[in-house]
């Protein structure tokens, strides 16, 4: 009778061990017309972020080493605390990731909250790069720093 059992919990066992397939579902935007308003609206909006139109500018003196967003040509709104960049079928798509003003205030001082890493997630999720306002990248590794400083412990099924 274990002989029946076995292999059926071997090949269960290994069906839980294995990574998790990557979404390519891009990442959902909000409505137009919708706000981060935490009295009437959602506390989090996702805008696509028009390209800008190429501008040849006259040289200039030599700048400081660029970050990896200004490197990508990444345009990251005023407003916005995040910029998701994905690549779907060659084409770049860039949305800008807005909070309510209460939860973009946390966010700002203190990243490694949960709803600013969910948002995070999403954006990766879907296969897409996270910048900061300032334009650097916040990576996994990134990610891991802020759960250290908060000493999150998660616990993953796979």
């Amino acid at each position: 009778m274990s002989r029946v059992y076995f292999p059926a919990i071997a090949a269960a066992f290994l069906a839980a061990c294995s990574p998790a397939p990557v979404d390519t579902t891009p990442v959902p935007l909000t409505p137009p017309g919708v706000s981060a308003n935490e009295a009437t609206g959602p506390a989090v909006v996702r805008r696509a972020v028009p390209e800008p139109p190429e501008i040849a500018l006259p040289p200039s003196p030599p700048a400081p080493p660029p970050t990896a967003a200004a490197a990508l040509g990444v345009v990251i709104p005023p407003d916005a605390l995040y910029v998701c960049v994905s690549d779907k079928d060659g084409m770049r798509q860039t949305t800008a990731i807005e909070f309510a003003p209460k939860v973009g205030a946390l966010c700002a001082k203190n990243p490694e909250m949960g709803p600013c890493q969910y948002e995070r997630s999403i954006c990766r999720n879907s296969g897409g790069r996270v910048y900061a306002a300032n334009g650097a990248e916040i990576t996994m590794q990134t990610e891991a720093e802020y759960d250290k400083k908060v000493m999150r412990v998660k616990l993953k099924s796979n």
